[in-house]
C-alpha cells in the first residue's frame, strides 16, 4: 500500500516532514508502477529538489525502466518492505526516474557509478546531496531475505547501506558535501576529456585518418569468441551498432579495403555474421513469438534476461538486412522478416501510428498467479511440449530445441529458484540431422516444425498473461524503427512487396505520428515521450539524431521529399539547440536545461550508437543530398570534438567511422534523374546494398508520379500535386505545397536545380567531379577505380615531396 502520511506540503517550514508517495501523477508506467510502494517516492521536479534544499535531507535516487528485471527483484525485496520504506522516508527524499524518459539525469549518475565502482547498470541507485552532488551510489543492492546466488552474496545489504548513509549525513554533513563537491570537479575533468579542445577556423586537427578503422578492427579480432561467437565474455549484449561497422567495411569506399586488407574486410563481416547466427538459433532470441531479448546471461546465448527493447529491435532489423544482403543466407532474411513483423504487427506497434518502448521480462506463468516469475511467458517444460504437441512431434521438437525433462537452465543462474525444470529454447540441430535421427525427410521435418511452433504459440497466447508493455513512444528509439522498415522495404520491394509495403506503411505512419504529437510547430523542437498525450520533457540529442537517420531512409525508400525536408529542419534546429561552439560536438542537453550537474556530450557507442556518432552521419549524407558543404563541414567537427579518445580507442567510437572515412575521402552522391530503365536499375542496385557512406537523391520534373510520394497515402491526400501547406510533414510553406513537384529539392540543392527532369540520367558525384553514367560500378568496377586514385594519390605526394 502506497504511503499515506498527510504530507506538509513543499511548502510548509515547521512541524516534521511528513511525504506522501506522488508517482501516480506521472505518466510513465515504470514509476507509476511504484505509486502503491510504502517509500514515499517522490518524482524528479524543481518542487522535490527545492523540497530536498529546505529539508537539508540526502535525496536516494533510484533510477530504472519498466522491462528491467532487477528493477522488479529490488523494488519487490526492498521498495515493497515496511522497515526499509520505514527508513527511507524518515530520512531521505526518495525520487524514483524512468531512464527512458529522462536520459540525461541518469546519463550523469551512470558517469559517476562507473567511475567509482567500474561497472553500472540498472536499477541506478544514487544519494545525492541537496545540491545534486553524489556522495554513495551503486546497483541492485539486496533487500532483507533476499535469496541469492553465491556470485552476488558479496553485495552489502541495502539496509545497511541505508543506515550507515543516514547516520554520515547526520553526524557529518559539511565533510559529506566536501567530498561530493572533489568527486564533482573529477567527474566534470573526466567529462571534458577529449571534448574541450577550441577549434580554431581552419584548425585540421591532428592527422587522423582510416588506418583507425583497422585499429578498432583488430580489437574486435582479440575479443572474438571463437567457441560461442560474440564478443568477450558472459553476460554478451549485442550491440549492434559494432556488428554494423564490421559488416559495413566491406561497403566502403575500396580505398578502406585496399589499407585494411580484403582479408581483413572479408573476416570481419564472417564475424559479424558468425555472432547474429549464434543470437538467431540461441535463447536470446524468442523463437515461438518473434523478437530478440536485451542480452544474454551465459557466453553461448543460451539464456537471456527476457525484457525485449524496441531500440534493440530495431538495430537487430537494420544488421540482420546488412547481413542477408552480403550473403543472401535464408536465415538471416528469416530473422529479418521476424523482427520486422514483431515491430509491425505484434505487441510494439502502437495502433495510432509509432512503436511502443518495450516488453517485461518478468510475467505471470498463469492467470492465477500471485507472484511473477522472470521469463514465464518465454519458458517450457517438457510435459507442456508433450501436452501440446503430442509424443512423436514433441520427442522431435525437444531434439531441434534442447528441451529437457530436468529443464536446461543451470542451477548456478537461476537465483529465484525461477527455472526449475523450465527449458529456454535453443536450436541446437538441423532438420536434416532429425531427418536422418528420426527416420524422416527433411521437409516433413521442417513442416513438422512449423507446424509445432504455431501450436505452440496459439497455447502460449492463450494460456499465458503476455508480460507488461511499457507503452511510452520514445522519440529516439522511433527513429531508429523508421530508418530499418524503411531500410528493409525498399530491399523486399521486388521479392516482397506485401511485406515490404507494409513495413513501409508503418514507418511512414511512424513518421507522421512523431510529425503530429511529438514536434513543436512554433519552435521547431521535438519531445522526448508520447504517453497520454506529449509528455513534457523536451527532446534531447538523440532524439534529433536518430529521427533524422529515420527520415534520411525514409526519403531514400520513397524519395518522398518532404521526408527530407523534415530531415533537414530537424538538423537545423539540432545544430541551434546542442552544437558547442567552442570545442564542437553536440551537447546531449540544451543549455537552458536545469537542475543537471553536468553537461555532457554522448560520444562512445553504448547498447544505442551514441549521438554524436549518428549526428555525424547524418551530415555528411545530408551534404551529399543537399549540396551543402556546411554540413559536411560539421561532421568533420564532431568526430575532431572526440579525437584524442577516438585515436587511443577506436573500437568504443563505431558510429563515428563512416564520417572518418567520408572526412578521409569524400561524400559520394548518386543522382537519379527521371525514369528510364537503367535509373530503376541503378535504384534497384542501391537498395541491394549494406548501408555506407554514399547519398542517394532523385529529381523529377513536374510531371512526378504520385507512386513516388508515400506520405501522400499515409495523410490520404488524393490530389498530392495540390496539397494544401498542412499535409505537408515539413510543416514549411514554401515546400509544403511543392513537394510532391519535386521543387523543394530544386531549391535546396544547386545541382539539382540545374538538372533537366525531363531527360533520365544517373549522375555520380565525388569530390570536385560530377559525370553521367550509364549504370553504377560494380564493386569490381569501384576496386579499380579506387586502386588507381590510391596511386594517383601516391604519385601526387611524391612528387609534391
Amino acid at each position: 500500500m502506497a504511503s499515506e502520511s498527510s504530507s506538509t506540503g513543499p511548502d510548509d517550514d515547521v512541524g516534521p516532514l511528513l511525504l506522501r508517495n506522488r508517482l501516480a501523477e506521472s505518466r510513465s508506467p515504470y514509476v507509476r508502477g511504484h505509486a502503491d510502494n510504502p517509500v514515499a517516492w517522490q518524482n524528479w521536479s524543481d518542487e522535490t529538489i527545492q523540497l530536498a534544499k529546505r529539508s537539508n535531507r540526502l535525496i536516494f535516487l533510484s533510477i530504472g525502466y519498466a522491462a528491467c528485471h532487477w528493477c522488479h527483484v529490488m523494488e519487490h525485496e526492498s521498495f515493497e518492505n515496511e522497515v526499509v520504506a520505514a527508513i527511507i522516508n524518515e530520512s531521505f527524499i526518495p525520487i524514483k526516474v524512468d531512464r527512458e524518459e529522462r536520459p540525461d539525469v541518469d546519463r550523469i549518475y551512470m558517469n559517476y557509478v562507473q567511475a567509482t565502482t567500474g561497472s553500472g547498470g540498472w536499477p541506478l541507485n544514487v544519494f545525492l546531496t541537496p545540491e545534486l552532488e553524489p556522495i554513495f551510489g551503486g546497483t541492485y543492492w539486496p533487500g532483507p531475505n533476499a535469496n541469492l546466488p553465491s556470485r552476488m552474496r558479496h553485495q552489502a545489504p541495502f539496509l545497511d547501506i541505508l543506515k550507515k548513509l543516514g547516520k554520515v549525513w547526520k553526524d557529518q554533513p559539511e565533510r559529506c558535501r566536501r567530498s561530493a563537491k572533489h568527486i564533482l570537479s573529477q567527474l566534470k575533468r573526466f567529462a571534458d576529456e577529449g571534448s574541450s579542445r577550441r577549434l580554431e577556423d581552419g584548425d585540421e586537427g591532428e592527422t587522423v585518418d582510416i588506418d583507425l578503422l583497422d585499429d578498432a578492427y583488430i580489437h574486435f579480432v582479440k575479443r572474438y569468441d571463437k567457441e560461442d561467437a560474440g564478443f568477450g565474455t558472459a553476460p554478451k549484449f549485442p550491440t549492434p551498432v559494432n556488428l554494423s561497422f564490421l559488416l559495413r567495411l566491406r561497403a566502403f569506399p575500396a580505398l578502406v579495403a585496399d589499407i585494411l586488407g580484403e582479408v581483413e574486410c572479408k573476416n570481419a563481416a564472417s564475424m559479424a555474421v558468425a555472432t547474429l547466427r549464434r543470437m538467431a538459433k540461441g535463447g536470446i532470441h524468442d523463437h515461438i513469438g518473434h523478437g530478440f531479448a536485451r542480452y544474454s546471461v551465459t557466453a553461448d546465448w543460451s539464456l537471456p534476461h527476457f525484457e525485449k527493447m524496441l531500440y534493440d529491435q530495431a538495430q537487430l532489423l537494420d544488421v540482420y538486412l546488412d547481413a542477408y544482403l552480403l550473403t543472401k543466407e535464408p536465415d538471416m532474411l528469416a530473422c529479418v522478416n521476424d523482427i520486422a513483423d514483431y515491430l509491425t504487427t505484434d505487441a510494439l506497434a502502437a495502433p495510432n501510428g509509432g512503436f511502443y518502448s518495450a516488453e517485461d521480462a518478468d510475467s505471470y506463468y498463469r492467470p492465477s498467479d500471485t507472484e511473477k516469475r522472470e521469463g514465464a511467458f518465454y519458458v517450457w517444460t517438457r510435459k507442456e511440449f508433450d501436452d501440446v504437441l503430442g509424443e512423436r512431434a514433441a520427442e522431435i521438437c525437444a531434439h531441434y530445441w534442447n528441451v529437457k525433462r530436468h529443464g536446461n537452465v543451470s542451477p548456478a543462474h537461476d537465483a529465484h529458484d525461477e527455472f526449475t525444470n523450465q527449458n529456454v529454447l535453443n536450436v541446437v540441430a538441423t532438420p536434416a540431422q532429425l531427418a536422418r535421427e528420426f527416420g524422416m525427410a527433411e521437409d516433413d521435418v521442417i513442416r513438422l516444425i512449423e507446424t509445432s511452433r504455431q501450436k505452440l504459440r496459439e497455447h502460449r497466447d492463450k494460456e499465458r498473461p503476455r508480460p507488461n508493455l511499457d507503452d511510452k513512444i520514445v522519440t529516439s528509439w522511433n527513429g531508429l524503427a523508421i530508418g530499418s522498415l524503411a531500410r528493409v522495404s525498399a530491399a523486399l520491394e521486388d521479392s516482397d512487396p506485401q511485406r515490404a509495403s507494409r513495413y513501409r506503411r508503418h514507418a511512414a505512419r511512424a513518421a507522421r505520428f512523431v510529425r503530429d504529437n511529438l514536434f513543436d510547430e512554433d519552435t521547431s523542437k521535438l519531445r522526448r515521450v508520447y504517453r497520454e498525450g506529449p509528455g513534457d520533457v523536451w527532446g534531447f540529442a538523440d532524439d534529433y539524431a536518430f529521427m533524422i537517420k529515420g527520415l534520411i531512409e525514409l526519403y531514400e525508400a520513397t524519395f518522398d521529399e518532404s521526408y527530407l525536408a523534415f530531415a533537414d529542419r530537424l538538423q537545423k534546429s539540432q545544430i541551434s539547440l546542442f552544437w558547442d561552439p567552442v570545442s564542437s560536438g553536440f551537447f546531449s542537453t540544451e543549455s537552458t536545461a536545469t537542475n543537471l550537474i553536468l553537461r555532457l556530450k554522448d560520444g562512445m557507442d553504448n547498447a544505442e550508437p551514441s549521438a554524436n556518432g549518428i549526428s555525424s552521419q547524418n551530415l555528411c549524407r545530408l551534404s551529399g543530398m543537399l549540396g551543402d558543404d556546411s554540413y559536411g563541414e560539421r561532421a568533420r567537427q564532431t568526430w575532431l570534438a572526440f579525437e584524442p579518445e577516438l585515436m587511443e580507442h577506436p573500437f568504443l567510437f563505431t558510429s563515428m567511422m563512416p564520417a572518418l572515412v567520408v572526412s578521409a575521402l569524400g561524400v559520394r552522391s548518386v543522382v537519379l534523374v527521371g525514369q528510364a530503365e537503367n535509373v530503376d536499375t541503378a535504384i534497384k542496385t542501391l537498395r541491394g546494398r549494406v548501408s555506407g557512406v554514399d547519398a542517394v537523391v532523385r529529381a523529377f520534373g513536374d510531371d512526378a508520379p504520385v507512386g513516388a510520394l508515400a506520405l501522400a497515402d499515409v495523410i490520404g491526400v488524393s490530389d498530392t500535386k495540390n496539397a494544401s501547406p498542412s499535409t505537408s510533414i515539413t510543416g514549411d510553406d514554401s515546400s509544403a505545397t511543392t513537394a510532391t513537384k519535386g521543387t523543394w529539392l530544386k531549391q535546396r540543392n544547386a545541382l539539382i536545380g540545374h538538372l533537366n527532369g525531363d531527360r533520365p540520367r544517373i549522375v555520380m558525384c565525388e569530390p570536385g567531379m560530377c559525370r553521367d553514367v550509364d549504370t553504377l560500378p560494380s564493386p569490381s568496377q569501384r576496386r579499380r577505380r579506387s586502386s588507381s586514385l590510391s596511386l594517383l594519390r601516391s604519385s601526387s605526394s611524391s612528387s609534391s615531396s
